[in-house]
Protein backbone atom coordinates (compact mmCIF):
# COMPACT_ATOMS: atom_id res chain seq x y z
CA UNK A 1 0.00 0.00 0.00
CA UNK A 2 1.42 3.42 -0.65
CA UNK A 3 0.29 6.62 1.20
CA UNK A 4 0.69 9.75 -0.39
CA UNK A 5 -0.56 13.43 0.58
CA UNK A 6 -3.41 14.99 -1.41
CA UNK A 7 -3.89 19.21 -1.58
CA UNK A 8 -7.17 19.99 -2.24
CA UNK A 9 -7.30 23.14 -5.01
CA UNK A 10 -9.71 24.77 -3.39
CA UNK A 11 -10.02 27.72 -5.17
CA UNK A 12 -12.67 27.13 -7.54
CA UNK A 13 -14.81 25.75 -4.22
CA UNK A 14 -14.06 29.17 -2.41
CA UNK A 15 -15.57 31.13 -5.36
CA UNK A 16 -18.73 28.77 -5.33
CA UNK A 17 -19.08 28.57 -1.78
CA UNK A 18 -19.31 32.99 -2.05
CA UNK A 19 -21.63 32.28 -4.55
CA UNK A 20 -23.77 30.64 -2.01
CA UNK A 21 -23.49 26.81 -3.33
CA UNK A 22 -23.64 24.83 -1.05
CA UNK A 23 -20.61 22.49 -1.81
CA UNK A 24 -20.75 19.16 -3.42
CA UNK A 25 -20.28 15.79 -1.58
CA UNK A 26 -16.89 14.49 -2.91
CA UNK A 27 -15.46 18.64 -2.77
CA UNK A 28 -12.95 18.16 0.41
CA UNK A 29 -12.16 14.28 -0.05
CA UNK A 30 -9.04 13.37 0.44
CA UNK A 31 -6.68 10.59 0.03
CA UNK A 32 -6.69 7.41 2.11
CA UNK A 33 -4.53 4.60 1.45
CA UNK A 34 -4.38 2.26 -1.61
CA UNK A 35 -5.54 -1.49 -1.08
CA UNK A 36 -3.55 -3.80 -3.83
CA UNK A 37 -5.33 -6.77 -2.61
CA UNK A 38 -8.33 -8.56 -0.52
CA UNK A 39 -6.64 -8.56 2.88
CA UNK A 40 -5.58 -4.90 2.80
CA UNK A 41 -9.15 -3.70 2.68
CA UNK A 42 -9.82 -2.09 5.53
CA UNK A 43 -12.47 -3.52 7.81
CA UNK A 44 -16.23 -2.63 7.11
CA UNK A 45 -17.09 0.24 9.29
CA UNK A 46 -18.35 3.56 7.48
CA UNK A 47 -20.49 3.75 4.19
CA UNK A 48 -18.71 3.73 0.82
CA UNK A 49 -19.39 4.77 -2.46
CA UNK A 50 -17.47 2.33 -5.48
CA UNK A 51 -16.51 4.24 -8.45
CA UNK A 52 -16.05 1.61 -11.77
CA UNK A 53 -15.44 1.77 -15.19
CA UNK A 54 -13.45 0.74 -17.93
CA UNK A 55 -9.85 1.56 -18.52
CA UNK A 56 -9.92 5.03 -20.66
CA UNK A 57 -13.32 5.42 -19.70
CA UNK A 58 -12.86 8.96 -17.90
CA UNK A 59 -13.32 7.41 -14.47
CA UNK A 60 -10.43 9.71 -12.64
CA UNK A 61 -11.37 12.58 -14.83
CA UNK A 62 -14.77 12.03 -13.35
CA UNK A 63 -14.06 12.28 -9.70
CA UNK A 64 -11.84 15.25 -9.79
CA UNK A 65 -14.90 17.22 -11.71
CA UNK A 66 -16.89 16.43 -8.86
CA UNK A 67 -14.25 16.62 -6.09
CA UNK A 68 -13.87 20.05 -7.60
CA UNK A 69 -9.73 19.28 -7.90
CA UNK A 70 -7.54 18.59 -10.47
CA UNK A 71 -5.37 15.90 -9.53
CA UNK A 72 -7.37 13.73 -6.26
CA UNK A 73 -7.51 10.79 -8.53
CA UNK A 74 -4.99 10.33 -10.52
CA UNK A 75 -5.46 9.69 -14.51
CA UNK A 76 -2.11 7.44 -15.85
CA UNK A 77 -1.20 7.77 -19.22
CA UNK A 78 -1.33 4.48 -20.08
CA UNK A 79 -4.48 3.01 -19.55
CA UNK A 80 -4.88 -0.72 -17.11
CA UNK A 81 -1.60 0.83 -14.71
CA UNK A 82 -3.80 1.52 -11.98
CA UNK A 83 -3.62 -1.61 -9.62
CA UNK A 84 -5.33 -1.21 -6.47
CA UNK A 85 -8.25 0.33 -4.99
CA UNK A 86 -7.68 3.63 -3.42
CA UNK A 87 -10.02 4.94 -0.86
CA UNK A 88 -10.47 8.53 -0.42
CA UNK A 89 -12.14 10.10 2.85
CA UNK A 90 -15.12 12.71 2.33
CA UNK A 91 -15.89 15.48 4.92
CA UNK A 92 -18.57 13.41 6.56
CA UNK A 93 -16.53 10.57 7.10
CA UNK A 94 -17.44 8.55 4.30
CA UNK A 95 -15.64 6.74 1.64
CA UNK A 96 -15.69 7.14 -1.81
CA UNK A 97 -13.25 3.86 -3.78
CA UNK A 98 -11.95 4.25 -7.11
CA UNK A 99 -11.44 0.50 -8.27
CA UNK A 100 -8.80 -0.71 -10.83
CA UNK A 101 -9.94 0.01 -14.52
CA UNK A 102 -11.19 -2.85 -16.45
CA UNK A 103 -10.54 -4.30 -19.64
CA UNK A 104 -7.77 -3.08 -21.05
CA UNK A 105 -6.46 -5.28 -23.51
CA UNK A 106 -2.65 -4.71 -22.94
CA UNK A 107 -2.27 -5.53 -19.48
CA UNK A 108 -1.27 -9.18 -19.70
CA UNK A 109 -4.32 -11.78 -19.17
CA UNK A 110 -3.26 -13.75 -16.02
CA UNK A 111 -2.38 -9.88 -14.15
CA UNK A 112 -5.55 -8.31 -15.63
CA UNK A 113 -7.60 -11.28 -14.17
CA UNK A 114 -6.01 -10.67 -11.16
CA UNK A 115 -7.18 -6.90 -11.21
CA UNK A 116 -10.62 -7.89 -12.13
CA UNK A 117 -11.11 -11.21 -9.37
CA UNK A 118 -10.32 -8.30 -6.93
CA UNK A 119 -13.05 -6.19 -7.70
CA UNK A 120 -15.24 -8.23 -8.46
CA UNK A 121 -14.77 -9.80 -4.80
CA UNK A 122 -15.09 -5.77 -3.28
CA UNK A 123 -18.18 -4.91 -5.41
CA UNK A 124 -19.97 -8.06 -4.64
CA UNK A 125 -19.20 -8.76 -1.12
CA UNK A 126 -18.34 -5.66 0.60
CA UNK A 127 -21.00 -4.52 3.12
CA UNK A 128 -20.70 -1.12 3.99
CA UNK A 129 -21.19 -0.14 -0.06
CA UNK A 130 -24.36 1.45 -0.82
CA UNK A 131 -24.32 2.26 -4.18
CA UNK A 132 -21.81 2.19 -7.68
CA UNK A 133 -21.17 4.69 -9.86
CA UNK A 134 -20.28 3.38 -13.19
CA UNK A 135 -18.36 5.19 -15.28
CA UNK A 136 -19.11 4.74 -19.36
CA UNK A 137 -18.08 6.27 -22.52
CA UNK A 138 -21.23 7.72 -24.17
CA UNK A 139 -20.13 6.97 -27.20
CA UNK A 140 -19.31 3.08 -26.94
CA UNK A 141 -22.44 2.96 -24.15
CA UNK A 142 -22.12 -0.44 -21.85
CA UNK A 143 -19.76 -3.44 -23.35
CA UNK A 144 -19.86 -7.19 -21.35
CA UNK A 145 -17.60 -6.19 -18.74
CA UNK A 146 -19.82 -3.24 -17.62
CA UNK A 147 -22.83 -5.52 -17.62
CA UNK A 148 -20.80 -8.45 -16.09
CA UNK A 149 -20.36 -5.65 -13.09
CA UNK A 150 -23.51 -4.73 -13.28
CA UNK A 151 -24.91 -8.55 -13.03
CA UNK A 152 -23.29 -8.95 -10.09
CA UNK A 153 -24.37 -5.55 -7.85
CA UNK A 154 -27.66 -5.06 -9.16
CA UNK A 155 -29.32 -7.87 -7.66
CA UNK A 156 -28.82 -6.31 -4.11
CA UNK A 157 -31.31 -3.96 -4.73
CA UNK A 158 -28.40 -1.20 -4.09
CA UNK A 159 -28.35 2.01 -6.32
CA UNK A 160 -26.52 2.66 -9.56
CA UNK A 161 -25.49 5.82 -11.20
CA UNK A 162 -24.52 5.35 -14.82
CA UNK A 163 -22.03 8.73 -15.58
CA UNK A 164 -21.96 8.56 -19.73
CA UNK A 165 -18.55 10.51 -19.73
CA UNK A 166 -17.15 12.50 -22.94
CA UNK A 167 -20.63 14.11 -24.12
CA UNK A 168 -18.75 17.44 -24.77
CA UNK A 169 -17.82 15.00 -27.87
CA UNK A 170 -21.19 14.57 -28.87
CA UNK A 171 -23.88 17.15 -30.15
CA UNK A 172 -27.12 17.67 -28.17
CA UNK A 173 -29.03 15.05 -30.08
CA UNK A 174 -26.01 12.08 -30.20
CA UNK A 175 -26.49 12.95 -26.22
CA UNK A 176 -29.87 11.93 -25.88
CA UNK A 177 -29.10 8.99 -28.06
CA UNK A 178 -26.64 8.04 -26.21
CA UNK A 179 -28.75 7.97 -22.74
CA UNK A 180 -31.61 6.30 -24.26
CA UNK A 181 -29.45 3.50 -25.77
CA UNK A 182 -27.92 2.92 -22.77
CA UNK A 183 -31.31 2.77 -20.85
CA UNK A 184 -32.71 0.36 -23.52
CA UNK A 185 -29.79 -1.66 -22.83
CA UNK A 186 -30.17 -1.68 -18.81
CA UNK A 187 -34.23 -2.84 -19.43
CA UNK A 188 -33.37 -5.66 -22.06
CA UNK A 189 -30.74 -6.84 -19.50
CA UNK A 190 -31.82 -6.28 -16.18
CA UNK A 191 -35.70 -5.58 -16.26
CA UNK A 192 -36.27 -6.51 -12.73
CA UNK A 193 -33.77 -3.76 -11.84
CA UNK A 194 -33.57 -0.84 -14.35
CA UNK A 195 -35.66 1.54 -11.58
CA UNK A 196 -32.32 1.13 -9.74
CA UNK A 197 -29.94 2.96 -11.82
CA UNK A 198 -30.20 6.17 -12.92
CA UNK A 199 -28.09 7.36 -16.25
CA UNK A 200 -26.34 11.13 -16.44
CA UNK A 201 -24.75 12.59 -19.70
CA UNK A 202 -21.40 14.21 -18.51
CA UNK A 203 -18.69 15.97 -19.23
CA UNK A 204 -15.84 16.82 -16.79
CA UNK A 205 -14.68 19.54 -19.12
CA UNK A 206 -17.55 21.26 -19.76
CA UNK A 207 -19.12 20.37 -16.55
CA UNK A 208 -21.99 18.57 -18.19
CA UNK A 209 -23.95 16.55 -15.51
CA UNK A 210 -21.97 17.68 -12.52
CA UNK A 211 -24.92 18.98 -10.48
CA UNK A 212 -26.81 16.14 -11.01
CA UNK A 213 -23.95 13.79 -9.98
CA UNK A 214 -23.89 15.87 -7.01
CA UNK A 215 -27.35 15.23 -5.67
CA UNK A 216 -27.51 12.03 -6.68
CA UNK A 217 -24.68 10.65 -4.31
CA UNK A 218 -25.77 13.19 -1.29
CA UNK A 219 -28.84 11.74 -1.58
CA UNK A 220 -27.23 7.99 -1.01
CA UNK A 221 -25.25 9.78 1.68
CA UNK A 222 -28.32 10.68 3.78
CA UNK A 223 -30.41 8.57 3.22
Amino acid sequence: MKKQTIVADSSRSAKADRAGRAPGPLEGATFQFGAAQEAQLPPAAVREIAFAGRSNAGKSSAINALARQTRLAYASRTPGRTQQINFFELRNGAVITDLPGYGYAAVPRALKQGWQDFLWVYVTTRTTLIGLVLVVDARHQLKPLDMELLGGFLPSGRPVLILATKADKLNQAERRAAVTGIDGQLHDAFPGHAKDVRVIAFSASSRQGVDEADAAIEGWLAS
